[in-house]
């Protein structure tokens, strides 16, 4: 935008200039027009020279206003709520550089609400069962077809229960969309953090048949987290990876430093992942067949890991298992 305004001056001083310059070869040309003949002629080329000139540059400048009032044009259809918009990139540099931007910027926003709209109309499906199960339970209750005994409040409290994660999964997104995820770092024992997180998933494990492992190397170094935010990554992981393998199989998490990092890893010898969701993962809503959740852990995980500098990413192999490697920095 600066360079328009500078060219925009630099435009009105080249006017003015020229402006002046016709005046003077104007009254030169005048004055000179009964002077000898090798002048007269140099004073009348001057003159047509001054005039092609003039013509040239109203023609510039009058392509320019014509796209600056496209711009403002779509400015205005987008200030209405299209998004669609684009105008055509042509006239001078700086024009064609704003209006390459001008589009870009479109094109951003377009994409922004096919991806609200579409993150509306997944919340929306997300909150209706559990509101669903509640209102079915408490109406049931209230007119006497149901006793408000434990079995039938159950469901009431497993659906707030849920609607409870979900705001709460909202809430972190919403706040490491913005930045404003805040974290609590401190220096973080892997190993310590890894064997309590298994220890909490021990009974799961357990009625599943699953066989939870660690192999965490004694000189492991420190991690800089948020031991609340990691752990709840790796409850995460640990949940997953636990649901989606048959009895008999295991799951193990290992760590290992390599320069400035920390890689944890949780592998599973489960079902694996679908290709065709496999690369869609960690986004949002994002959920194989048969997953009881919402979609958004993995989501949240990537948003967790990546506001403390890390990284995660993840293979799979239909029938052989999944791999989810979270990478993080270490403690100074």
């Amino acid at each position: 935008m600066w360079r328009l305004a500078w060219f925009m001056a630099a435009a009105f001083l080249f006017m003015a200039v020229v402006l002046t310059v016709g005046i003077v070869l104007v009254g030169t040309a005048v004055g000179l027009i009964h002077a000898h003949p090798p002048i007269r002629i140099l004073a009348v080329a001057s003159l047509l020279l001054f005039i092609v000139l003039v013509i040239r540059a109203g023609r510039r400048f009058r392509r320019m206003a014509v796209n600056v009032g496209e711009l403002v044009d779509a400015a205005g259809r987008i200030e209405s709520g299209d998004y669609g918009v684009r105008v055509a990139e042509r006239g001078p540099s700086e024009v064609r550089t704003l209006a390459r931007a001008f589009n870009a910027m479109s094109a951003r926003l377009a994409t922004t609400d096919r991806n609200r709209r579409a993150f509306v109309a997944d919340l929306t499906h997300e909150f209706r069962t559990p509101l669903a199960i509640i209102r079915g339970q408490a109406e049931g209750i209230g007119d006497g077809v149901y006793p408000g005994d434990q079995p039938h409040v159950a469901p009431i409290l497993d659906a707030t229960a849920s609607l409870e994660t979900l705001v709460e999964a909202l809430g972190t997104m919403t706040l490491a969309d913005v930045g404003s995820l805040r974290l609590h770092r401190e220096p973080v024992e892997v190993g310590v953090l890894v064997n309590s997180s298994l220890a909490a998933f021990q009974s799961l494990a357990d009625g599943g048949g699953v066989r939870l492992t660690a192999e965490i190397a004694p000189d492991t170094p420190a991690i800089d987290a948020d031991p609340v935010r990691i752990r709840s990554v790796l409850a995460n992981l640990l949940s997953n990876a636990i649901r989606h393998t048959p009895a008999g199989g295991s799951v193990s998490v290992s760590a290992r430093s390599s320069g400035g990092t920390v890689s944890i890893e949780v592998r599973d010898t489960g079902e694996g992942i679908p290709e065709e969701v496999r690369s869609r993962v960690f986004e949002r809503f994002v959920k194989g067949a048969g997953s009881p959740g919402a979609g958004l852990g993995l989501a949240i995980a990537k948003d967790i890991v990546t506001a403390h500098g890390g990284s995660i990413d993840l293979t799979s192999e239909l029938g052989k298992g999944t791999e989810v490697r979270v990478t993080l920095p270490i403690a100074s």
